[in-house]
């Protein structure tokens, strides 16, 4: 049985403390052998490949007797007591393994402390939050796995923890700007940008917390700077949510950045600066969505006549429910509302938010000051937005009443569960007034917002979901630019795009040969959000979308499961959390519901295979090769594909059958 109080730590040059004293691990070998064990969470390795890892191919003749002789060592300084038959590095049938509990690993420790560190943070208990990512990056003593650095095993596993460690980071800038401790944000994100010079939330998080500081003229610089560095270094623009932010500081845009101001507190990150997928060309006409349309139209005139209407708008992010919404404010405000906009916050990835300020808050400031002829209110007022003794729902129902009036409500899925509270007893209290709600969310399944949509379906509130367009749109989009394709051009567009229209859009801002076909290009803010999703991801599902991306568009299970020797029980959820991921997606047969096959979608197919290097992803084809000869109904023409694309790599005759290359240690 394990000794609960060992701890192994792999953030640094690999170390095991028992009692508080460090273990006396030997060798450098030694040490490097411990970690390849590590790195296995408790899975065999195979002396064969312990020694192929250890000396990366140029094993000298002893090396099995060596890889024993260290495996023994290992055991005496490990087990606290000697044992006949050890329980913690066993060898099996299958190879060694090291059998450490979870929670003795500083890498376990770290993601978990991360984790409520997040949590922490989408409550609203930001001191919490704060010492528990302090905790989290407290345990790095120096860079990932550090004696491993040069050996190709490790390459994978320090890329992810090196990736967990900067979305950690970014978090602890998150949680500094959102508590107005600006100058350590400041310095907190400058090592970020100086880590990592191509990641853009990082960039986006210093000129926040720059101009937080009022020091708003550094933040345009840095964005100049970032601007420069990526034209110069992969000839790019910044992204879209990060040119709406830099627009949004050079104007002072209070309405983007929720109103900072310059001598002190926490500038509030803002969902239309920060959300590449929300980014619309504003010449492109909104196709596809005339049903949308009219339903919002008819909600607006049943609320002009004294009728108190709800809605609730959901989509895949990238879907235009932000261009929707805007169109029907357009059509509000020429019919004599005032509309109050607010946001519940915004998600920076599928794990990783920044809530603004309270959207309560923010309705009444928009009413108070969008409500024609209205004049300066000198009573006071408290922090709530409320005269004193009044509550938030008091007061948001006294400004409401007094006119036709549209509220808007972004990512309601980041909004605080009070929030959700306010809107339910809203709707209890505003039954026939012109007033029109309208809340816009991702997920209507999710758990955040589940109490209040349960609510909002009982008084009867409209409910549209936005599918992705159809190609007559993309047919319809492509005319309304003066661009005339074939239908096999916009059924190409529309398949690579899947229907979404900020993909579309940013497709669409390529020149046509890079769009579709042979020379077509992944546009930078697609990739960047591929890329997201794909860091949500654990270590295991990554592997397996490099051995289906390398396969073809669609997922062969037995094929995938065999080349990774597992079996397909442990495979699936992989792929399904791919699925959930928006990383491959679910195609159900049309002539049965209850059948269909799991796709590579093109854009992310071609994002994970351009993030392998050549030999990466010959080692992968060779794989595949191999398990494929070793089936009796393999199509000659598939196979003759993968040996192709192995090169020097191709097995020639009789497959070796073990197949577990690394993909992503080229990475």
């Amino acid at each position: 049985m394990h000794d609960h109080s060992t701890r192994y730590s792999l953030l640094g040059p690999v170390e095991v403390v028992r009692d508080g004293t460090a273990l006396a691990l030997g060798p450098r070998q030694r040490r490097v052998l411990l970690i390849r064990l590590l790195i296995e969470d408790g899975r065999p390795v195979s002396l064969a490949q312990l020694c192929q890892d250890l000396w990366q191919g140029s094993q000298p003749t002893g090396a099995v007797s060596s890889v024993r002789a260290h495996i023994s060592r290992l055991r005496s300084a490990l087990e606290p007591v000697p044992r006949d038959r050890s329980t913690l590095l066993v060898n099996g049938p299958a190879g060694y393994a090291l059998k450490v509990p979870d929670e003795a690993r500083d890498t376990t420790r770290f993601e978990i402390s991360v984790a409520r560190a997040r949590q922490s943070m989408r409550r609203g208990q930001l001191d919490v939050a704060r010492k528990e990512i302090d905790d989290a990056l407290g345990l790095w003593r120096g860079e990932a796995l550090g004696e491993t650095a040069e050996h190709a095993f490790a390459a994978r596993e320090t890329a992810r923890l090196n990736a967990a460690r900067q979305d950690a980071t970014e978090l602890q800038a998150t949680i500094l700007i959102k508590q107005g401790d600006l100058e350590q944000a400041i310095g907190v994100a400058e090592n970020l940008t100086a880590g990592a010079p191509l990641r853009e939330a990082s960039w986006a998080l210093l000129m926040c917390a720059l101009y937080g500081a009022g020091r708003s003229v550094e933040a345009l610089r840095q964005y100049e700077r970032f601007r420069t560095f990526l034209a110069q270094e992969l000839g790019l623009d910044p992204s879209p949510g990060l040119s709406n932010l830099h627009t949004a500081i050079l104007r002072h845009d209070t309405q983007v950045l929720g109103e900072p101001r310059l001598d002190g507190p926490a500038v509030t990150l803002s969902p239309a600066a920060l959300s590449p997928a929300q980014a619309t060309p504003a010449a492109a006409p909104l196709v596809g969505r005339a049903e949308e349309t009219a339903q919002l139209a008819a909600l607006l005139r049943a609320a002009a006549a004294g009728r108190t209407q709800w809605a609730v708008v959901s989509g895949e992010p990238g879907s235009g429910k932000t261009r929707l919404l805007e169109e029907m404010t357009a059509g509000a405000e020429h019919a004599g509302f005032t509309v109050a906009r607010a946001s519940g916050g915004q998600a920076l990835s599928d794990s990783l938010g920044i809530s603004l300020a309270c959207p309560a808050t923010q309705l009444l400031d928009a009413l108070r000051r969008e409500r024609p002829g209205a004049g300066p209110d000198t009573r006071p007022e408290n922090t709530t937005g409320a005269r004193p003794g009044e509550d938030r729902l008091a007061a948001l129902v006294r400004e409401l009443v007094q006119g036709p009036a549209l509220c808007v409500i972004d990512d309601l899925d980041w909004a605080p569960p009070d929030f959700h509270d306010l809107l339910r007893r809203l709707t209890a209290v505003l039954r026939d007034a012109p007033v029109a709600v309208v809340c816009a969310l991702r997920n209507t399944d999710g758990p955040a917002a589940s109490g209040l949509l349960a609510e909002l379906a009982r008084h009867g509130a409209t409910r549209l979901h936005l599918e992705p367009l159809s190609v007559a749109d993309v047919t319809e989009l492509l005319a309304a630019r003066g661009e005339r394709a074939s239908a096999e051009e916009a059924a190409a567009l529309h398949r690579r795009a899947e229907g979404n229209p900020f993909t579309l859009g940013e497709l669409l801002r390529l020149p046509p040969e890079r769009r579709t076909g042979p020379t077509a290009r992944v546009p930078a803010a697609v990739r960047s959000v591929v890329q997201a999703r794909l860091a949500e991801l654990a270590a295991p599902a990554r592997t397996m979308l490099c051995y289906a991306a390398a396969d073809g568009a669609h997922l062969d299970i037995g094929l995938l499961a065999n080349v990774q020797g597992m079996s397909q029980d442990r495979l699936l959820p992989l792929v399904d959390a791919a699925v959930t991921a928006r990383v491959l997606a679910w195609d159900t047969d049309p002539d049965d519901c209850d059948t269909g096959r799991y796709r590579f979608p093109e854009l992310a197919r071609e994002v994970v295979l351009s993030a392998l290097t050549p030999s990466s992803r010959q080692r992968l084809h060779a794989s595949l090769a191999r398990e494929l000869a070793g089936r009796d109904d393999a199509d000659p023409a598939r196979l003759a594909r993968q040996l192709r694309a192995a090169g020097p790599m191709a097995p020639v005759a009789d497959p070796d059958p073990v197949r577990h290359p690394t993909p992503e240690q080229g990475r």
